[in-house]
């Protein structure tokens, strides 16, 4: 089956264009339009749209969108699973990470198994259950790392914590990302 791309002249999306380099010790299983990646840290699947077709040629993944039209939304959709494939090979090789931070007095968190314990300065502690394929660690009291294979789902995970208190806008306290600057606001004078 030669190279889609090669048989026919297809305008893409500059990063639908760019190969997918699939490092060693990384299997991609492609059957029809679901795609199956496994790794060093774990697996992942993909249900490619419709639009798309995807192929592997050596160490490499290329896509492709199955129709030539003149609207954008076919090479739109190409970048977007390209994306989506290069996301899947990086989680299973390298995975992701967010880092949050607590700010605040007496603020603190603590993983006791599957469970992330926080105390944000509510009357009752909260209590976050850690979902599957998702682990979380507590290097210090007031940092929690949020690792896992899936980039969505570690970002997902990590909004969520963060939602419970997030930064307010006079001191700063509050969970935030490591990486998030608040701006903060001046105070009203008398």
């Amino acid at each position: 089956m030669a190279s889609v791309l090669k048989e026919r002249k297809i305008r893409t999306s500059r990063v639908g264009k760019k190969p997918i380099p699939v490092p060693a010790g990384v299997s991609v299983a492609i059957e029809g339009q679901d795609v199956a990646i496994k790794g060093i840290k774990g697996a992942a699947e993909l249900r490619v749209h419709p639009w798309v077709v995807v192929q592997r040629e050596g160490d490499e993944i290329r896509v492709a969108p199955r129709l030539v039209t003149n609207d954008g939304k076919h090479r739109a959709m190409t970048g977007t699973m390209r994306a989506l494939l290069n996301n899947m090979v990086i989680g299973v090789t390298q995975g992701f990470e967010r880092k949050l931070q607590l700010v605040g007095v007496g603020y603190k968190a603590q993983t006791q198994g599957s469970v992330l314990n926080l105390t944000l300065g509510f009357s009752h502690p909260v209590e976050f259950k850690v979902p599957e394929g998702i682990t979380i660690q507590t290097p210090s009291q007031t940092e929690i790392i949020v690792r896992g294979v899936d980039k969505q789902r570690v970002g997902e995970v990590a909004a969520q914590i963060r939602a419970y208190r997030p930064p307010e806008p006079y001191k700063g306290k509050g969970v935030r990302y490591s990486d998030e600057t608040i701006i903060l606001k001046e105070a009203k004078k008398k």
